[in-house]
């Protein structure tokens, strides 16, 4: 039994030795070719990583790119649309004009306290309260010469009323949009003003300012009629002047045609840096530039002006004023061009209501740099007034 079941046993003996030898030879194959397998990849990966790497940031640039086109595209197509609705808004909406022309919603210096002019350095000045109308209340300053400024310290409103009757002329000052009685460039010019000797009444139109109203043309006429009847009132035979600047010669004008209407008239009006009539103001303005251009610009921006009752026709008032008239303009105005300024004049010189009266323009070279408010800087703003007031005074009295 022994010897029968031996060589089976050898035999399966090596059966399994062969085998298993060929299963080791079969997992060394395997495992060389594993290892050559991933010598090529690893040969394979060397150069084309960093192709792969810059491939990868290209793609990241172009996307920032993209992101950024599509970002600018989108806010050009917004400037586009918003500037294609204003003009529809401003059509639909004309109220948004007259604010834009009366700017009285801008106050500039915003801290400053109205009833306090001395605030200002205006220590010879004195605050009140006019009513032109009912529900209508106006805020004045009235600064009396400089010659009495230590006798205006701690004076009450009477004593400034009583001063309009001393031997001294006024200026009614009607100031133009946006800001207060109490401007920067205001303020200055009623200094400058009353250092010459003049008293100066000023005010804030209903809507300015503490003025309580709503803005208009009309309402402005009217406030501007109401001060100077107050002030004629007080101001015994003393000259009255009234002077306009910028949207204020518009208001000016629509007052001296009517005080030369009822046989009124002031002693004389200067207007600096008028314009013709609102149309052509509105026109002109460096707003306006972007839009000058725009298909139907008169209809969208122009007549909605129209529509909402404001015209200031300087240009058709002036040929009905009978008083002395100064025109003050600098050339480099960039608000109210010059050109307009020269056009009011050459209206007014030859019109038959002048004929009787001195009519003149003054210019003032761009070089100056006085531009839409600094004329008062003028050196030559003194002799400028006396010599045409000073005419306009022997006017008065014969």
């Amino acid at each position: 039994m022994r010897k029968r079941t031996e060589p089976v046993t050898l035999e399966h003996e090596r059966c399994v030795a062969s085998g298993s030898s060929s299963l080791g030879s079969a997992a060394a194959a395997l495992d060389a070719d594993c290892r050559l397998k991933q010598n090529l990849r690893l040969a394979g990966k060397g150069p084309a990583e960093p192709r792969c790497a810059a491939e990868a940031g290209m793609k990241r640039a172009l996307g920032r790119r993209k992101g950024l086109w599509y970002r600018l595209r989108k806010m050009l197509l917004c400037i586009l649309g918003l500037y294609i609705a204003i003009p529809f808004l401003i059509k639909l909406c004309p109220g948004i004009q007259a604010k834009l022309i009366f700017l009285n919603f801008v106050r500039v210096p915003y801290f400053i306290d109205l009833k306090k002019p001395q605030d200002q350095g205006l220590n010879h000045t004195c605050n009140y309260y006019l009513q032109p109308e009912e529900d209508v209340k106006i805020g004045v300053w009235h600064t009396v010469p400089a010659v009495w400024w230590k006798n205006a310290q701690g004076k009450d409103q009477m004593w400034y009323e009583d001063a309009l009757a001393s031997n001294h002329p006024i200026i009614l000052y009607l100031h133009g949009n946006a800001g207060t009685r109490g401007g920067d460039h205001r303020v200055e010019l009623y200094k400058v003003l009353s250092s010459l000797g003049y008293h100066v009444v000023t005010f804030d139109y209903r809507g300015w300012g503490d003025s309580a109203g709503t803005p208009s043309e009309r309402g402005m006429t009217y406030d501007a009629l109401h001060v100077f009847d107050w002030v004629k009132a007080r101001s015994g035979d003393n000259p009255v002047y009234i002077w306009g600047h910028s949207l204020g010669t518009g208001v000016a004008t629509n007052l001296v045609r009517r005080l030369c209407e009822r046989e009124t008239p002031p002693d004389a009006l200067i207007l600096e840096s008028p314009f013709t009539n609102i149309r052509e103001e509105a026109k002109s303005h460096p707003f306006s530039v972007i839009y000058r251009y725009f298909p139907g610009f008169d209809w969208f921006f122009l007549d909605p002006i129209t529509s909402s009752g404001i015209r200031f026709a300087n240009d058709e008032n002036v040929k009905h004023i009978s008083c002395s008239l100064l025109i003050l303009h600098a050339e480099d105005d960039p608000v109210v061009p010059f050109q307009l300024g020269r056009k009011l004049y050459s209206i007014a010189a030859p019109s038959r209501s002048f004929q009787d009266f001195k009519v003149q323009f003054i210019p003032f070279h761009s070089d100056l740099g006085y531009r839409h408010k600094y004329i008062y800087k003028s050196p030559e703003l003194p002799r400028i007034l006396r010599e045409f007031l000073g005419k306009s005074e022997q006017e008065h009295h014969h």
